[in-house]
Parts: structure tokens; sequence; C-alpha cells
């Protein structure tokens, strides 16, 4: 009789539910594993038979199989070492057969039969949960699974412990649930002296998650105010902390022993590559964009990236997903991210500052920004210049509202569009509108629309353009806690849009 054991394969943010079948047989002795494994699944054998020699447990002089099912499915990572253990010791009928069934396991083995923790864990309990089982992972591994209520998850520091509490002579206790340590950025918005604008572009951007591009000559605070913006956010919810620390999971990012509430912040250099920005690589594993889901991917220097980079950004801005697809390997990731960019207005970064005048203007702007593409361009909600602080400034007190000050305003904001959302279904936050939805909610007054339809035609909008400031005048109007959008929120949100010299 075959022996069964569960485990799971990962196809992105899913993970797919995996039997380990172990059959030991007459015939040349041997240890083969089959399925479609890669290196690391096929080294199993070797830690497996070393975790046991420890336990004083022999193997036979007999043929041993391990089927990974389905066959078709490829098997990625060293968490398959468990399971094989389970189905190779049910085999052998040192556990029940029937118990070890009834339970998804992953995890590493040490050749000293320790258990290592794993990337995963998370979405495998999702699995577990789903399967009605449940999920027997490390011990370092089981505070962050165990956010998934729905199911049992057993935390073991070694394979003799979950042999006792498999047959029942030591029970392990159920793991809790943890979250993760790591308060939010400590800075605040008040150290930044001067840039009102800017510091107003960021509540609204924040307020409805919109993206942002900010442009100003080196030392203006671009940086400065864009690693601020984590302390003007909202934590996240937990629909969306579950699905942000899923990703995180999968990249080994979680290792405090539970999910964290803070929403990330992303901050790629400009060296990165696509595989790095967008995700891919041999195992199709998760970009930047993806480790941002949910938060904010800051894009310094951002006419400096690869133009390969920055265009397939085009297409996850607009969808909140990336299909990563390889020979191998076609993987979905989540990525609904804020983008927010900081760029110098050329090359030599002084085109604006009148005191050290670019000696290539307005060529050099032109050839500098022109790196990124107009679709792309079209893309950002909003768009602020980032001028030089007057050194009068510099010497001057903090003034303007705080943080928490601006962060208050925010959840404000966005609990009013979650209470909006939670009646209608279909979006988020304000950047997430459009169709029927975005028309119904943002009608306007004779004088509002007669404002942005002749801003439209003279400025030539496009109708990605045209929507994206009605989305931003009702991320204003609700941060005025107002129910219609006025005149003086569309010329708000067309600030944001058009050119200085338009007003």
């Amino acid at each position: 009789m075959v022996a069964h054991a569960y485990t799971v394969a990962f196809e992105g943010v899913e993970a797919r539910m995996v039997e380990v079948q172990c059959a030991i047989t007459p015939g040349v002795p041997g240890f083969s594993i089959v399925g479609l494994p890669d290196k690391a699944v096929s080294e199993s054998r070797d830690r497996v038979r070393g975790a046991l020699s420890t336990l004083h447990i022999s193997l036979p002089s007999q043929r041993i199989t391990v089927n990974l099912s389905p066959a078709d499915l490829p098997k990625e990572g060293c968490h398959f070492d468990l399971p094989i253990a389970l189905a190779l010791l049910a085999e052998l009928d040192i556990l029940p057969k029937d118990i070890a069934a009834h339970s998804v396991a992953l995890g590493e083995l040490s050749l000293d039969g320790a258990l290592v923790p794993v990337i995963g864990a998370l979405p495998a309990a999702m699995a577990a949960a789903a399967e009605n089982r449940n999920l027997i992972c490390p011990a370092a591994s089981g505070a962050e699974a165990a956010w998934v209520g729905d199911c049992q998850v057993i935390g073991a520091s070694s394979l003799m412990d979950v042999i006792q509490h498999i047959t029942g002579r030591t029970p392990l206790p159920a793991s809790e649930p943890g979250e993760a340590g790591g308060a939010p950025d400590p800075r605040d918005m008040r150290d930044v002296k001067g840039q009102e604008r800017a510091k107003r572009a960021l509540e609204i951007a924040a307020a409805g998650r919109h993206h942002l591009l900010m442009v100003g000559t080196p030392g203006s605070g671009k940086s400065m105010l864009a690693a601020r913006l984590p302390g003007i956010l909202p934590p996240l919810t937990p629909l969306e902390a579950l699905e942000t620390s899923m990703v995180h999971s999968l990249s080994g990012l979680i290792d405090t022993g539970g999910i964290s509430r803070h929403r990330p912040f992303r901050e790629p250099h400009h060296t990165a590559s696509m595989a790095a920005i967008v995700g891919g690589g041999r195992s199709a594993k998760p970009g930047e964009i993806s480790l941002a889901h949910n938060g904010v991917l800051f894009m310094d220097e951002f006419p400096e990236f690869s133009r390969t980079v920055l265009e397939t950004l085009r297409q996850p801005i607009e969808t909140g997903e990336v299909m990563i697809a390889r020979a191998n390997a076609h993987v979905k990731y989540p990525c609904r991210f804020m983008l927010v960019a900081a760029a110098n207005p050329c090359k030599c970064g002084y085109l604006s500052d009148p005191a050290r005048a670019c000696s290539r203007a307005p060529v050099c702007g032109e050839d500098y920004m022109g790196r990124i593409s107009g679709p792309l361009m079209d893309r950002f909600d909003l768009r602020v210049d980032v001028p030089p602080v007057a050194f009068r400034d510099l010497d001057g007190p903090s003034a303007g509202a705080s943080s928490a000050e601006i962060a208050t305003r925010v959840r404000a904001a966005r609990a009013i569009q979650s209470e909006r959302f939670d009646t209608v279904g279909g979006a988020r936050q304000n950047a997430d509108l459009q169709g029927a939805l975005l028309e119904n909610l943002t009608r306007l007054s004779d004088p509002a629309r007669t404002l942005i339809t002749s801003a439209a035609e003279r400025f030539g909008l496009s109708a990605r353009g045209y929507h994206r400031v009605l989305r931003v005048a009702r991320t204003i109007a609700d941060l005025d806690i107002a129910d219609s959008i006025s005149r003086e929120h569309i010329a708000e949100a067309l600030s944001y849009r058009l050119p200085a010299s338009a007003g």
C-alpha cells in the first residue's frame, strides 16, 4: 500500500496542492524522487536520509520511490523535505497512514532532524484551509501561517516533534498568530521646510492612491518628501495585510514571526533590471512592483531607469497585476501600488534654476525628460515642481502640518471612500474609479464642467488624462469632506496636471 502526505507547490501567490506518494518495493536499493523536482527537491533524499539516521531509523535495502503528484507541475524549493519524510515514515509503518494524510506539511530538514523555516507558509496555510486540513510547519513559520484563522497550524522544532505529535505521544499546541515589529518611519513631514505645494500633492496622493511625479533641482527635497510618505499613509486593512504578506512570504521577507500592518515602501535603485522591478528570473519571483503591493513604489532618478523597465510599468499601473511569462512558467502577481517618481529637470539638474542656468537649455531638458514616454507620463495623476528652498526658509523654524495631522486627514478621506465603495463596490480608492462608477461619483456643476472642458480642449488632455483629473478632484473633495465636486476642486486638480505656464 502506497503512503500519502500532502504539501504545496507555488504558482505566483497561489499554493497548489501536491500529493506526496511513497512506495517501497523489491529491487535494486535506491531512493528516487519523481514528478518534475528541481535540484533542491532532488537533494531532499539526502537531507531526509540524514535526519532519519539521527533518529536511528534505518532505510530498508529496497527501492524507495517518491512521486510528487501532479507530475506535470514543476516542484521547486526545500519545503518538500518534511512531507517526503512523513510519507516515508508512514510507508515504514512508523506513522499511521491515515493521520499523516490529514495534514499539509512543509519545512526544510537539517541533517540533525531540526526543522528550518521556509518561505510561503502563509499561502500554504490558505491552501490547507481550503482543503479543510491542518498545517504542519517549522516553529519559526508558525506565527506567520497562524494568521489564517481557518486552519490549525502546528509549529514544530524538529522531525521528532512532528512524529510525537502525529502519534499522540506529545501533542504540540497550535501556533498563535504574530505580528511583525518595526514601527512606522519616525520622520516627520514638519521636518521639511518650505515645499508646501509638494506636501499638499503628497497628501492628495496618499488620500486617493494617486501616482505622483516630482520634478526639481538636485537637493530641493524630493527624496526627503518621499521618505516621509509612509508616515501619512493609513495602516493596511486586514484584507490588504493578507494580500501583501502573501507576496512577501513567497519572497522570504517575513522573518519576524508574523505579518505587518505597515504599508510597504520600496525604493529600487535606477540600475535595477527589468526582472528585479517587474519580476521574473529562473523561478519567476515577484519584483519590486509586487513587493510594493498596497504600498508605495518610489523611483528616484526616474529618467535614469532603463527605457524598457519604464515601459513595462504602463500595463501594471492600469490593471493592478502583472503576468510574468517564461518558457517554463506563467505566473500572475498582484501589484496595486502607488508610484511616486522623482526626477531632475535635465541631465545637469539646473534647467529651472536661474542662478545656475543650464548651458544647453531647453534642449537638455527636452532630451532628458523625453526618456519618459508620453503614455507613461499620462499615467501620473499629479505632477508637481519642487523648486529650491530659499536659505532664509532653511534658517527659520519648522512650519506646516505634522505627519500626524496630515495622516488624520488622509484617514478621514479614505474612510469616506471605504464607506462609499462598500456600498457600490468595484473600487477601493479613488484612483480605481472608472466607467459608470467614475461617472456617477464625479458629477460636476455647470461651472466645474465648463472649466475642465475648456482646459481639456486648450491643453489637449487625453481621455485618460481627463478621467484622472476627475479622480483627483474627487479625492480633493473627500479631503474637504464635500459631497459634490466644486469648481475649486477641479481647478486644484488641473493645477497638478497642466504645465506651470497654464496658470
